[in-house]
C-alpha cells in the first residue's frame, strides 16, 4: 500500500505548460491540493481557451449545487460540439442552470451521469440519454479515492485567491474535494461572488491549472418560497413535540425543513450538524438560538457540506469562521454523527407505504444510534399530493427508488399528527400511519392494510 501511496504521490501533474515530478501530500486516500507549490501558477485563460483540454472519451467532474460553473458549462458544450468531440461523460450531483448537456442534440458527445438526480437532468434520465448511478452521499468521495472512477478533467468554481494563493471551494464542498484529488486537470472558475469558505473548502491556486475569472456571474439562488397551512403547521407538530434544547439538527432541503427552522425561535443551544443547510438557520443564529455549544464534534461551529439559498445565505457564510463546511463523507459517517447529543435529523419524502418507508438514510440512521439515545430520525410531509392523492400509500409505486428502509424510519409526521414506528409491528405501524393521513384517504387504506396484512391495523 505504502509504495502504492508512493507511486502515485510522485506522478507528474501539469500545471500550465510546466510539467515536472511533484510530491505531494496525502488527505485520507489520495493527494490533497493545500499546500502550495513554489513557483507554480496557473494559466488564466477565457472560458473556451480553459476546456480545450477536454477531449473525445473524457470523464468529467462538475462542480454542483450553487457552485455550478456554469460558464464553464456552456463553453464545453460549445466546445464539444465545434469539434466534433464524441463519448465525453459528465459526472455530478445535483448541478443548478439548464444542463444544457442533456438536450437531444449533445447525444454520442456528452452523457451526463447523475449521482443525485436534480430536475434538470431527469428528463433526460427518464429517456435514457443520461445515466444515473445509485449511491449514498457519503460514500461518492469513495468513488475517487478508491479509484472505482478517474477524472481527466474537474470543473469547478472557486473564490479569488487570497493574498496567500488560497481560494475557497464556497458553498459546495460535498464529494468535490475528493473529485480534485483525483482529477488529472483541475480548471476553476474564479467567481467573484463565491463566498469564502472554511474548513476543508480551502486549495491553494497552485494546485489549479487552469483559471477562469468571473467578475459578474451571481451564484444561483433558491429563495426561502413562502409556506403553506399545511407545512406550517407540520413545522408546529415537529418544533412542539420532537426538537428539544440542546438538540443537534440535521435539516433536508425543501419547505418542510424550512417550516420546522421557522417554529424553533423559543429553543436554547441548538447545533446544527447536517449534509446542506439554507436561509433558515439565518434568523436562528441570529437570535441566539443557534449556539452550537452542546455539540461534541465540531463544538461551536455549524458544519456542513453544501449550502444552497438566497444571496443572503452566501453573504452570511462569506469569511465566517462560524461555518465550517467539510468533506461529505466526515458530515454524513454515521459513526461521527451519532457523537453529538439528541440528534434530530428532520426530512421529507414523495410517499411512504403502510409499513414505513421514506428517504435520507445517513441522518436518518445516525440520528436513531445516537449515543445518548435520544437520536430523533424523522420523515415528514404533507398528507396529500398537490392532485390531493394520499402520500401514505398501500405499497411503493412500481420502479420507484426507495433509499431509506421501514427499519430506518421512527417518526413520520403529517400536518394530521406524529407515527411513531419503532418497534411496532406491521398492522401498528399500519394503524399509526392510516391515523396521521388525510381523512379522506384513511378508509381505503385501512381496506388496503386489510387485503396486506390479512388483519385489521391495530394499536
Amino acid at each position: 500500500m505504502a509504495s502504492k501511496l508512493l507511486s502515485r504521490a510522485l506522478r507528474f501533474k501539469t500545471f500550465g505548460s510546466k510539467q515536472s515530478p511533484s510530491k505531494r501530500n496525502f488527505y485520507l486516500y489520495t493527494p490533497e491540493p493545500f499546500h502550495p507549490f513554489p513557483d507554480r501558477h496557473p494559466d488564466w485563460k477565457s472560458a473556451l481557451e480553459a476546456v480545450r483540454a477536454v477531449k473525445s472519451g473524457d470523464k468529467i467532474f462538475l462542480h454542483g449545487a450553487a457552485a455550478t460553473p456554469v460558464r464553464l458549462v456552456e463553453a464545453l458544450a460549445e466546445h464539444s460540439i465545434n469539434h466534433n468531440l464524441k463519448d465525453i461523460e459528465i459526472i455530478h450531483i445535483h448541478t443548478e442552470g439548464p444542463a444544457s448537456f442533456t438536450k437531444p442534440e449533445f447525444e454520442g458527445v456528452i452523457r451526463s451521469n447523475s449521482l443525485f438526480i436534480g430536475s434538470n437532468v431527469r428528463e433526460a434520465v427518464n429517456r435514457g440519454s443520461a445515466d444515473c448511478t445509485p449511491i449514498f452521499l457519503s460514500e461518492i468521495p469513495l468513488l475517487f479515492r478508491r479509484n472505482i472512477i478517474n477524472l481527466d478533467v474537474a470543473l469547478i468554481s472557486v473564490s479569488y485567491p487570497d493574498e496567500h494563493g488560497y481560494c475557497s471551494l464556497g458553498p459546495s464542498v460535498d464529494c468535490t474535494r475528493a473529485a480534485v484529488q483525483n482529477a488529472k486537470v483541475i480548471i476553476g472558475l474564479v467567481n467573484h461572488n463565491m463566498p469564502r469558505t472554511f474548513g476543508d473548502s480551502m486549495i491553494h491556486q497552485s494546485h489549479i491549472d487552469v483559471m477562469v475569472e468571473d467578475k459578474y456571474t451571481p451564484l444561483p439562488e433558491r429563495p426561502p418560497k413562502p409556506l403553506t397551512d399545511v407545512e406550517t403547521e407540520i413545522g408546529r407538530l415537529i418544533a412542539e413535540n420532537l426538537v428539544h434544547d440542546g438538540a443537534t439538527l440535521q435539516m433536508g432541503i425543501g419547505s418542510i425543513p424550512d417550516a420546522v427552522l421557522s417554529q424553533l425561535g423559543n429553543h436554547w443551544n441548538l447545533g446544527v450538524h447536517t449534509e446542506m443547510f439554507s436561509d433558515g438557520i439565518i434568523d436562528l443564529v441570529e437570535k441566539g438560538v443557534i449556539t452550537n455549544s452542546k455539540k461534541v464534534i465540531q463544538t461551536g461551529k455549524i458544519v456542513s457540506s453544501f449550502a444552497v439559498g438566497s444571496r443572503k445565505l452566501y453573504d452570511f457564510m462569506d469569511n465566517n469562521p462560524y461555518v465550517c463546511m467539510l468533506d461529505v463523507s466526515f458530515t454524513n459517517s454515521t459513526a461521527i454523527i451519532c457523537q453529538n447529543p439528541k440528534v434530530t435529523a428532520i426530512n421529507s419524502c414523495i410517499m411512504v407505504d403502510l409499513t414505513g418507508v421514506g428517504g435520507q438514510v445517513d441522518f436518518i440512521r445516525g440520528a436513531a444510534l445516537g449515543l445518548d439515545g435520544l437520536g430523533k430520525p424523522i420523515i415528514a410531509m404533507p398528507s396529500t399530493t398537490k392532485k390531493g392523492e394520499s402520500k401514505i400509500v398501500p405499497v411503493i409505486a412500481e420502479g420507484s427508488g426507495v433509499t431509506t428502509t421501514r427499519a430506518h424510519v421512527h417518526y413520520i409526521v403529517t400536518e394530521y399528527g406524529i407515527a411513531y414506528l419503532f418497534g411496532k409491528t406491521l398492522r401498528q405501524r399500519a394503524y399509526e400511519l392510516i391515523k396521521i393521513a388525510h381523512p379522506s384517504h384513511r378508509e381505503s387504506l385501512e381496506k388496503a392494510a386489510f387485503d396486506r396484512l390479512k388483519c385489521m391495523p391495530c394499536p
